[in-house]
């Protein structure tokens, strides 16, 4: 639980440093209404109480797909459900991954700087060091990934915990400063603010959002920590420090109508107030750390499930094994966040573009859970109408509104997702249209086992592994060792490789063996889609059912395929560039599957597409 909360709650708990400071902004209050504050206080207290609470931790939760969670787990849900995978759904889970991708790259830049921003309360003369020491202060952030989530965890865990407390206090102080702020607990106050203020308030909701984002990180991180010490956690610390903060700064902003400006700051005592400035500069490195783990999660899950090439992944955790590290990731996500932070220079300016991923990303989660209460866990249809539609109606409202600001910087969210289901689509498009020119010049297997019992080529002692996607079809290293090197060995193991619905695949269903000759075995392996797919072991479970072979005088057998383009054929000529470029990217097939490379025989390939 400790590690959840710095981890997982970092980026939500971050969120009353600008939340109620944007909405005020944002309603334009002038100091005078005091039901304008309890109004928004209130609209802040109870979407915490319908998106995180009711949505995320009482309902969502319970669609984990063997302990994991996030986007692709629930179109795996969905997709179990149904028996099929339609294309409308795997649509959803794309638009939702790129929606989650681009909140990674802006929740970072957004929590640091408006911490950092708080230095310049201190000392005004920092102004100008905010923008150099955030993008310090990031730098470090992403290059600590690679000692893995559970160091995190440990680094992170007491000081979010400090930082909720130190929260929870300051609320508590100010409460009493103006006590007419406890009405905000009635939601009666947010939709008389709603009503009196008709279409304005629909603008304020874009603001009053903030509140929320990180929620759905509380789903993504799901198989870095399970799900009961996130909601202990949620139900014990977090949201009584949220509710405590928030209404604290309404009584202060209520008392001292120009500490509007920034009430998280200002209600600080000033011989406090560094080290407040300090403890939320802490936080809020760690707020990002949410999203850069549910983004790692999220990558993994797109690449075991063929939407993206392969990435190298690294576990980082002997006990949890949802942690990992993607090296190519940390990378393209750390050079982002650094252009965001350059290009809009304040934490303000930045608040227009946060937001529509967010809730964008929360439209697709409710969709998919409407779809699998009905499908899968058999709910009543006036049931999951009663359940969804509320909460779907309240974030499409959100989701209209964070559209408001599409022209001050939310469309950066919108085209970072935008070019990541290009990505996508140019991947799964053109991976679809190789498997199709290959399969024309492709040799049945068993036709080929056949052949070769006929002309008897030349046998050496060994075993040969030629990886293949397609177990039917007889490998091409296999066709281009036979051609080049004219031998065949003893023993020849066909192997494919596939990727399961669910997180994690048993040993005992995890390799299909088929004895096809007395030289020929066919084996496909399967791997759950939070593992690694290692070849070598899976060739070790072989073993202990009864094939016969020595480990170290096996050869693996790759076939590296190169891509010319090739105009009027198959994909558009930017399509076939995309893949090509994504094609090259793709990460080492010798470490992605786990073999030995001092025994990998690689045979090249050129293909025009």
């Amino acid at each position: 639980m400790l590690g959840c909360i710095g981890v997982v709650y970092g980026d939500i708990g971050t969120s009353p440093l600008y939340a109620l400071r944007e909405s005020l902004h944002g309603a334009g209050w002038d100091g005078k209404d005091s039901s304008e504050v309890v109004g928004i206080v209130s609209l802040l207290l109870w979407t915490l109480v319908l998106i995180v609470s009711i949505k995320y931790v009482l309902l969502i939760m319970r669609a984990d797909n063997r302990g994991e969670g996030g986007t692709l787990s629930l179109v795996a849900l969905v997709q179990q459900a149904l028996k099929r995978r339609p294309g409308w759904l795997i649509a959803v889970g794309v638009v939702g991954i790129s929606l989650f991708f681009g909140d990674a790259m802006i929740t970072p830049a957004m929590s640091v700087l408006s911490a950092v921003e708080g230095m310049a309360i201190v000392a005004p003369s920092f102004a100008p060091y905010v923008v150099p020491a955030t993008l310090g202060i990031i730098i470090g952030l992403f290059l600590f990934q690679a000692q893995g989530t559970e160091r995190v965890a440990i680094l992170f865990g007491p000081i979010m915990v400090v930082w909720f407390l130190t929260m929870a206090g300051l609320g508590v102080i100010h409460i009493g400063d103006n006590t007419q702020i406890l009405a905000a607990l009635n939601p009666y106050h947010a939709l008389t603010f709603l009503a009196s203020h008709k279409l304005g308030s629909f603008f304020i909701l874009g603001s009053v959002f903030l509140a929320v984002t990180g929620g759905e990180a509380l789903y993504a991180d799901m198989g870095h920590f399970g799900r009961t010490p996130i909601r202990w956690a949620w139900s014990v610390l977090v949201f009584p420090a949220l509710a405590l903060s928030y209404l604290g700064q309404g009584a202060f902003v209520l008392s001292h109508p120009a500490a509007a400006s920034d009430p998280f700051f200002l209600m600080a005592p000033k011989v406090l107030l560094l080290p407040l400035v300090i403890l939320a500069t802490a936080a809020a490195v760690i707020a990002s750390q949410a999203v850069i783990s549910g983004a790692f999660s999220m990558m993994q899950q797109a690449v075991q499930m063929g939407l993206l090439p392969r990435l190298e992944i690294r576990h980082t955790s002997e006990t949890q094994h949802g942690q990992i590290y993607m090296p190519r990731v940390n990378m393209i996500l750390m050079l982002s966040v650094i252009c965001l932070v350059i290009a809009f220079g304040s934490s303000s300016k930045l608040a227009s573009a946060y937001g529509i991923a967010v809730s964008g990303d929360m439209v697709i989660t409710s969709i998919l859970a409407f779809v699998l209460f009905l499908k899968a866990w058999k709910w009543p249809l006036m049931a999951v109408i009663g359940v969804i539609a509320p909460i779907l109606f309240v974030e499409l409202l959100f989701l209209g509104a964070n559209m408001m600001k599409l022209h001050d910087g939310g469309y950066v969210p919108v085209a970072i997702a935008a070019t990541m289901c290009v990505l996508i689509w140019s991947w799964v498009r053109g991976t679809n249209h190789v498997k199709k020119k290959a399969a024309d010049s492709a040799i049945s297997l068993v036709k080929l086992i056949a052949m070769l019992d006929k002309s008897q080529p030349m046998s050496v002692p060994g075993t040969a592994v030629f990886l293949t996607q397609d177990p039917n079809t007889a490998p091409s290293a296999l066709l281009h060792n036979l051609k080049h090197n004219r031998v065949l060995h003893s023993q020849n193991f066909i192997v494919t490789v596939l990727v399961a619905n669910t997180p994690t695949v048993s040993d005992e269903k995890k390799v299909a063996i088929e004895r096809l000759s007395d030289r020929f075995v066919r084996v496909v392996m399967t791997f759950g889609y939070m593992e690694r797919p290692n070849v070598p072991r899976g060739l070790s479970l072989a073993r202990k059912r009864g094939e016969k072979f020595d480990i170290m005088t096996t050869s693996f057998f790759l076939n590296r395929r190169t891509f010319r383009s090739a105009r009027n054929q198959g994909l558009p000529l930017w399509q076939e560039r995309i893949f090509i470029g994504l094609s090259k990217s793709a990460a080492d097939a010798t470490a992605f599957y786990g073999l030995p490379s001092n025994r990998v025989v690689e045979m090249g390939q050129q293909m025009t597409i």
